[in-house]
């Protein structure tokens, strides 16, 4: 397994959950705008963001909350390498309505909720 990108949690905003009860998740790397903080997941990444985006069949993990992509937007990995952004989507869909979106396999949105907490790793593997 290639891992394409790892990066721990290091803030929630309080808007998060509510987000993420509807299965999206929003990250920013540390030192976003305080507007987008609210709504985000900031996070330090650890390995990666890789050149490559990933492709469809590729696995996130959310501390235990694990799902596959099913697609990805056609500027989502390079603001991801750009910016450490993204919206994740966890609607099962298999095109992506907004450039920056990735899509993943529904989860269970209280697993997901539960899981978005400080100290957590995220990781985008091949």
């Amino acid at each position: 397994m290639t891992v394409l990108l790892r990066t721990r949690v290091t803030a929630i905003g309080p808007e998060v959950a509510d987000l993420a009860e509807g299965g999206v998740v929003i990250l920013f790397a540390d030192g976003s705008p305080p507007e987008l903080a609210e709504v985000s997941v900031l996070h330090k990444t650890e390995q990666g963001p890789s050149d490559g985006a990933p492709a469809k069949g590729a696995s996130i993990t959310l501390g235990p909350v694990a799902a596959v992509i099913t697609a990805v937007g056609s500027s989502a990995w390079s603001k991801v390498l750009e910016m450490g952004h993204v919206v994740i989507s966890f609607n099962g869909a298999t095109e992506a309505e907004r450039p920056g979106e990735i899509c993943a396999s529904q989860v269970d949105p209280q697993a997901l909720v539960a899981a978005l907490k400080t100290g957590a790793i995220i990781t985008i593997a091949a």
